[in-house]
């Protein structure tokens, strides 16, 4: 059974658009990620890799470069976990 980041992961993978900041929340902490709120903006650092990291705005719906960096992460954590 797919997890809920696993089946946003897959969802993003096929449309980039539409995505807010809620859905990088689910799917970041999904994959081992903690956060950090900023004053507008949430950073999120890999519990183990810590070099792996994002930081995104808390507003609306977010551009789909925010949502290409996410899945760039999430594969850079799936490839060192040998995954």
């Amino acid at each position: 059974m797919a997890s809920a980041a696993e089946k946003i992961l897959a969802r993003m993978r096929e449309s980039k658009a539409g995505w807010g900041p809620r859905d990088l929340r689910t799917l970041y902490n999904g994959f081992g990620f903690h956060c950090r709120e900023g004053a507008s903006h949430t950073v999120y650092m890999h519990g183990t890799y810590r070099d792996v990291r994002d930081t995104v705005p808390r507003h609306g719906e977010l551009p789909v470069g925010y949502i290409q960096s996410a899945i760039k992460k999430i594969d850079e954590v799936l490839r060192r976990d040998g995954r």
